[in-house]
């Protein structure tokens, strides 16, 4: 079995939390590693016991907390090698030992987790996405998405679960506080992805075998979870989904989500 669970996520920092029989890890550490170490409490999970944190790219939402928590727990640490240069400072808090690298498209497992790497476009030196396997089930991380494309789509594909970006409504974005170019970032080829083109992107998936899905990443400016939850909602209405065979949810900003179980 899988277990899965959002310690926080949104712009103001991500930490997820995947656990098979064999294995515990973190994917990002976008906060303190007090806030983290509170979140693993409350899950009643031993952060000493937290075999890796993978990372998906280097932007501080998602590695604040990193070297402070590599240095404090001794725990290894996956990146790939343009992510590893362009975070210098955090490099130098972890020990050479814990310094693990992946590349785009190349399997790697920690215990009986395998881990599934997949270039996303974001603006980053080499952000990635994971897909996730243990035994026949699938779950795919994928936030911090400029657009949605062909090739993404088949790295989601027979996924069981996904925690998939949701991060603005273009009509807030459009009328929030933002300088124009942060607008233009936001909406972007390598920006972040829309409700409504999440929407889209279950509502194709669904016949792949998708079930369960957490939307994640929300920005506190231009989003709400109930205007996320329902965008996606009205596109999954529109190809005749079976609700009783389907489960939406919202990850928070600022707290665990409930775990998501996947079984085979």
């Amino acid at each position: 079995m899988l277990k899965f669970c959002s310690l926080y996520s949104g712009s103001s920092g991500n930490s997820l939390f995947v656990e098979t029989p064999n294995a515990k890890i973190l994917i990002d550490a976008g906060v303190s590693t007090k806030k983290i170490e509170t979140a693993l409490n409350d899950l009643e999970v031993d952060i000493h016991d937290i075999d890796a944190v993978l990372v998906t790219h280097e932007h501080s939402d998602h590695v604040k907390g990193l070297g402070t928590l590599a240095k404090k727990f001794n725990i290894p640490i996956y990146a790939n090698q343009e992510t590893w240069d362009a975070m210098p400072e955090i490099a130098e808090k972890v020990q050479l030992e814990n310094q693990n690298l992946y590349k785009p498209n190349e399997k790697f497992d920690i215990g009986d987790l395998k881990v599934f790497p997949f270039s996303i476009p974001h603006d980053a030196a080499n952000p990635c996405g994971f897909n996730l396997f243990c035994g026949n089930q699938k779950i795919s991380i994928a936030t911090d998405l400029g657009h949605m494309d062909y090739e993404l789509i088949k790295y989601l594909e027979e996924s069981q679960f996904i925690l998939l970006e949701a991060n603005y409504d273009p009509n807030i974005l459009k009328c929030s506080r933002y300088p124009y170019p942060l607008k233009q970032r936001i909406a972007g080829p390598n920006g972040h992805l829309s409700n409504e083109m999440a929407g889209k992107t279950i509502s194709y998936l669904l016949k792949s075998g998708l079930n369960k899905v957490m939307l994640g990443h929300l920005s506190k400016e231009n989003n709400f979870p109930e205007l996320a939850y329902q965008t996606v909602i009205d596109e999954l209405c529109n190809c005749n989904f079976n609700e009783n065979h389907f489960s939406l949810s919202v990850a928070s900003r600022l707290a665990p989500s409930s775990v998501v179980n996947i079984e085979g």
